[in-house]
């Protein structure tokens, strides 16, 4: 995105647009926190509308903003899992478990974004967003099991969560929290270890999308290496970066069900946004 693409955009967008994104990385960290979560939920379907303001192809749109949410949420990640460390929450044999099977998952979804369709991508943000938000709107009492299962099976699990994460752009705190949650680990286990999680996932997604976006470099725009937007992520990460301990504090002092389910709202109307922009190709 360049001095001249900003000229062309009106004066009342730029200024929506500049709200939207600072908002976005406030409910970044505040979801970092809260859920143990790196917020790509929220910032891709921003990005999403930025770099369509930013006329940035839709052949490589929706891997500019997955690939930027990535690098994004690397440092929240990071604040998120020390706080929720420092609170002795993390369960450290799952992290142990799930961290070298998640990053194959990552990296099989960083090829396929560099060869799919960028309508894969979307459809795989929507059909992932919403299973979360039915987990988090009408998944109260659902179970698979009372204790973790054996390590072959929570491996297989890691690299589902990297996968899913990587197609998404997120760093899979929500998914390891549900996971984890559906074989009774306490939640505020369950958010603190998935925090734990998100860092080899985002570290490794960044690094994947980077890569992948190399061949596709002449359709990106200024400022963006791969698929990462360098402006992207400085304006978003040092807000959400900054409110992400507020988050954890949040997730320790207050009832979580309302949060659920607006978050799990919200996930259902971006999954809506990406399925359209599929039916409208844009």
């Amino acid at each position: 995105m360049n001095a001249a693409i900003l000229a062309n955009i009106p004066t009342g967008e730029l200024i929506w647009l500049f709200l939207a994104i600072l908002t976005a990385g406030i409910v970044t960290g505040l979801l970092a926190g809260v859920f143990g979560i790196g917020g790509g939920a929220v910032i891709v379907p921003v990005l999403f509308e930025l770099f369509r303001l930013a006329e940035v192809p839709d052949s490589v749109r929706m891997q500019l903003c997955i690939g930027t949410s990535l690098a994004i949420i690397v440092p929240t990640t990071l604040r998120s899992y020390f706080a929720h460390k420092a609170r002795g929450a993390v369960l450290p044999q799952v992290i142990g478990l799930w961290t070298i099977p998640a990053m194959l998952g990552v990296a099989l979804g960083a090829a396929t974004a560099a060869f799919a369709p960028a309508a894969t991508l979307k459809i795989a943000f929507g059909v992932i967003a919403s299973f979360i938000a039915a987990k988090l709107l009408f998944g109260k009492g659902w179970t698979l099991g009372a204790a973790l299962p054996s390590g072959g099976v929570m491996r297989f699990y890691g690299f589902l969560v990297g996968l899913a994460s990587s197609l998404m752009g997120v760093s899979g705190g929500s998914l390891a929290t549900m996971v984890l949650t559906l074989y009774g680990t306490p939640i505020h286990n369950a958010v603190a270890t998935s925090a734990g999680v998100g860092i080899p996932i985002t570290i490794a997604g960044t690094i994947g999308y980077i890569a992948a976006g190399l061949r596709h470099q002449a359709l990106l725009p200024p400022l963006s290496i791969g698929f990462v937007s360098l402006l992207g992520a400085a304006v978003i990460a040092p807000v959400s970066t900054l409110v992400a301990p507020l988050g954890a504090r949040i997730a320790h002092a207050l009832p979580r069900r309302c949060l659920e389910i607006s978050f799990g709202l919200f996930l259902l109307l971006a999954a809506a946004r990406f399925v359209a922009s599929v039916l409208s190709f844009g």
